[in-house]
Parts: C-alpha cells; structure tokens; sequence
C-alpha cells in the first residue's frame, strides 16, 4: 500500500519518485488539491500551457472509456519531451484505466488525478494504493503548524513581520481550504507593503471584513437568542463553503464589543450612545439585535461566553472533521443561554 502521510508527503512533493508517476490527490481541502496538483503538473513538464504536453481529462467521461487513459499515458509526444496528464475525478469509477498501468513502466509521463474526499474502500482509492506505480496522498484541512508555516512562507516572501495578537488572530480566520487561505495572505501581504510589520488593524482590514457581513446574521443571532436564526444561516454558510473557524473568530470579536459595551453600560453610558458611536462602527442593519444582546448578558455573562468561544476554536483546531459542529453546537448554545436574561 502506498499512501503517504506527514513528513513523507513533502519529501514526495519536493521529489516526485519517478517510479510513481501516478498520484492521486484526495481530500475535502479542494484548495490543498488543486495547489498540490498544480505544483506537480508544473514541474512534470516544460510548458504546462502547451496542449502536446499537458493533457486534460473529465474523469465522469473518461470512465465510459477507461482505455483512453492508458493510451494517452503510452502516447510518445509529437515532438518529444516530457508529458503530463491531469484527470479531474468526478463521481464515476475509471479505476481499471489505472489498473492496467499499475504494471505499466511510463517513460517521461506524469498522471495527477484530483479528487474529492474519497472513501477507503472508493475504487480509484484502492487502485492507486495497490499499485506499485501509484500514490495516494490524502490533503486535509491545514491544522495550527501548517497554518503557521504557510503563513510564514507569505510573509517572508514579502519581507515582512507580524505582530504577536496579529499572528493569533489570524490563525483563527484562516484554514478549510490552502488556497483561500493563501489568497488572504496575500492579500494581506499587499495591503501591508511597504509597512515592515503586520498588525492586527491590517488582518481585521483585509482578512476578517472579506466575509464579515455574510456572517453577520448568524452572529447577531446567536447573541440576540434567536437560535431558529442561527441554525438557518449557518446553514447558508456551510453550503456557501464557509470555514466554521471564520465565524466563531467573528463571534469573538462580537463577544469582545459586547463586553466592553456592556461595562460602559454598567458604568452609566447609554447603549443607543455606544452603538452610534463605538468603535468598531456597527452597520445599522445590526443594531436592533445588538441592543438586545446588551440587554441579553451582563459584563460577567459575555467573559464566560468569551472563553466558551475560546475554548470551541481550540477544539475546532484539535478536531477538524467536527469544526462545523462544533462551531454550530457552541453558537446556539449561546442562542439559548441569551433568552435567560442577566
């Protein structure tokens, strides 16, 4: 069986094995797949965008013919040179075209299948684990190091630093997917040119308004006590592709406003005063519910929520497969918890 994990999937990825020319990319982090995929077809051949040497292929369609891949893998080039062959795996089996070529020495030939989440006992799966000039690599959700270390392969790119609370508050808004992940680091790294550091004003510029307002409905309603709320519009965001991290990050900050609201409250300030005029500015749209969670929850209340919060993205980070569960069981408890006024 060849299917490679940790330590071992960056050696292969730096050093393809020439002796597995197939590899297939698996995974519920599409954005890990299409990134490791690019970065094999890239450095299998001399020009990617040359159609002699790259050769696409629709895995729905090419299981009604799964010869076809077997004779564009033995297929010598035109002009000569190497060759690569990208199949985009859909929800039909052309696991024997792999079969037949799991013997099958290929000469100047790379074939990256990408794929979705693949079961075990999944046909393409098992046929690229069992055959000797195959790989499987599985690409999962970037857990806190490799989230550390993408996030420091960006900055030191752009030669910058960052700032310690920037640095944490960014780990919770990032992860689900390396390509979006990556794409708001760069889109941070250009924000911040030219500044040396990055603070935690540019990731809350850059990263954390990027999905903010889609965000905004499930948030206001868990602190609102509207659970029905809650549960409709993480919804939404579950089918939208939204990383669970990204909301309770945001649920935090809320959290953090709503307590320093409420001790200003506490301390004789009028909450209609705080929400025309606080910092961060609340849209209008939001008002309404912010006022009743400052109702909903007293200074003491809105710590325990905060570390509640704390607590379910540190959970999340350890359990990634739960992050969406987790985020939604901890999220209507706090619907729940407002409607106990105090």
């Amino acid at each position: 069986m060849v299917a490679l994990r940790g330590k071992d999937i960056d050696a292969f990825l730096a050093r393809p094995d020439a002796g597995r020319p197939i590899i297939l990319l698996y995974g519920p982090d599409a954005g890990l797949v299409r990134e490791r995929a690019d970065a094999l077809l890239k450095s299998a051949v001399d020009d990617p965008d040359d159609p002699f040497s790259m050769v696409r292929l629709d895995g729905d369609e090419l299981s009604a013919e799964p010869s076809r891949l077997v004779d564009e893998a033995l297929t010598v080039p035109l002009f000569g040179g190497r060759r690569a062959i990208r199949v985009r795996a859909g929800s039909r089996s052309f696991a024997s075209g792999v079969d037949t070529l799991a013997d099958t020495p290929l000469r100047d030939c790379r074939i990256v299948i990408e794929a979705g989440d693949l079961r075990p006992e999944s046909p393409l799966r098992k046929a690229c684990e069992r055959a000797r000039t195959a790989v499987a690599i599985g690409c999962y959700p970037d857990g806190e190091r490799d989230l550390a270390r993408l996030m420091d392969e960006e900055l030191r790119a752009a030669n910058l630093r960052i700032a310690a609370d920037a640095r944490a508050a960014l780990m919770t808004l990032l992860g689900g997917d390396r390509q979006a992940s990556r794409n708001e680091l760069k889109k941070l790294t250009l924000f911040a040119h030219g500044e040396g550091e990055v603070t935690l004003d540019h990731v809350m510029a850059v990263v954390a308004d990027a999905s903010e307002m889609k965000l905004d409905g499930i948030v206001d309603g868990a602190f609102a006590g509207k659970p029905e709320l809650v549960e409709s519009e993480f919804a939404k965001a579950m089918v939208a592709g939204t990383y669970p991290g990204i909301i309770i990050a945001s649920a935090q900050r809320h959290a953090a406003w709503l307590h320093k609201s409420a001790l200003a409250v506490a301390e004789g300030t009028p909450a209609s005063q705080l929400l025309d005029s606080g910092f961060p500015r609340l849209h209008f749209s939001r008002k309404p519910m912010a006022e009743t969670a400052l109702r909903n929850f007293s200074p003491a209340r809105l710590v325990a929520i905060i570390e509640q919060l704390a607590v379910a993205a540190l959970d999340m980070r350890k359990q990634t497969a739960l992050a969406a569960v987790i985020a939604q069981r901890t999220l209507l408890s706090i619907a729940v918890n407002a409607r106990r006024k105090g």
